[in-house]
């Protein structure tokens, strides 16, 4: 019961700390704030952040399903995963770790959307605001790709209820999004403000994190690989 509390709530955590990175987050509040315009109604506009929301999570449990799900359908991989991915979880999370603190940057192929695709969507109600945040959860920035990757799947192959945490992962990555869609809804005009003051927060927390990552990461390394402990 531990172990799956604690899946749960990584998996969540995870899932904040990616939409509250630089990059996802100024695209979710460009997406939102692009949706609110062609829509007059706060109620609306809500209902349309709503189904931004759940696209995004939609888009990251099916394709946390399908990785998973593959991986383990082959017996010869499932067993090479039991067997060895203790001894890769530490690297990898030492990987994402440095990642994360910066000290490894890597760059990932960008995925966009044609102004005309962009309005094409938003003219389409609640189904096209639900595709976009689909696609846009596709479009992984390095450290989100190093969070889902790197730490979301191995962490749910490790698990005894894995297929579910990428669900978990998915609502985390929502949770945010859904403020910033009930405050364009109500109205607020100091979103700027709270966009410094979220992405000030997301550096310090990102780096405890990736503090916490390489430590975890150096215990996990110390008992699967070098048997000190």
């Amino acid at each position: 019961m531990t172990e799956i509390f604690i899946g749960f709530a990584s998996a969540l955590w995870l899932g904040i700390l990616t939409s509250i990175s630089p990059c996802p987050l100024a695209s979710n509040v460009a997406a939102i704030s692009f949706l609110s315009k062609k829509i007059t109604h706060p109620v609306l506009v809500f209902i349309s952040g709503l189904a931004y929301t759940l696209g995004r999570m939609t888009s990251y449990a099916i394709l946390g399903w399908i990785i998973i799900s593959s991986l383990l359908s082959v017996p010869q991989v499932a067993q090479f995963l039991q067997k060895y991915m203790g001894k890769a979880l530490g690297p990898l999370l030492i990987f994402t770790g440095f990642i994360l603190l910066e000290i490894i940057t890597i760059r990932l192929p960008g995925l966009s959307l044609s102004q005309k695709h962009h309005n094409k969507l938003a003219e389409s109600g609640g189904l096209g605001a639900f595709l976009l945040g689909f696609i846009f959860a596709l479009a992984f920035c390095p450290i989100s790709a190093a969070l889902y990757f790197g730490s979301l799947i191995p962490l749910a192959i490790n698990s005894k209820s894995g297929i579910v945490l990428p669900f978990i992962y998915g609502i985390g990555t929502g949770l945010p999004v859904l403020v910033f869609a009930v405050a364009i809804a109500l109205g607020v005009t100091s979103l700027s403000h709270w966009f410094h003051r979220i992405t000030r927060l997301e550096f310090y927390t990102r780096k405890i994190t990736g503090v916490i990552f390489i430590m975890v990461g150096l215990y996990y390394t110390g008992v699967y690989i070098l048997r000190l402990f």
